[in-house]
């Protein structure tokens, strides 16, 4: 279809441009530090549930010993979610009271 086009009764009419779609917004799992939960099992969740290298998750459990926090992953709304739900009941299954919580990003 053109930009314009000659109606029915002879008059131009405009044609309307498409709608622009949005980039969906990500949101990031952070992992936060308490004084109970154990480095190695930081690392374990982090392996499980984000899929983590252990290097990695090594680095990330070391950044939330140090800053209190640290970035486990970004991802749409629905999988951080569902991985911050999965991580904090895997943690009070085994008896930790570690704690993720998802912020956009």
């Amino acid at each position: 279809m053109s930009e314009h086009e000659v109606n029915d009764e002879g008059g131009v009419s405009v044609a309307e441009a498409p709608p622009k779609t949005k980039i969906p917004r990500k949101y990031k799992v952070i992992i936060l530090n308490d004084d109970f939960t154990t480095f190695d099992f930081v690392v374990e969740v982090l392996c499980k549930f984000f899929h983590k290298s252990p290097i990695e998750a090594e680095q990330i459990t070391n950044q939330v010993h140090h800053d209190g926090k640290g970035l486990a992953g970004v991802y749409s709304r629905d999988v951080a979610e569902t991985k911050m739900h999965q991580a904090n009941h895997y943690a009070r299954t085994n008896g930790h009271p570690l704690t993720t919580k998802v912020e956009p990003e």
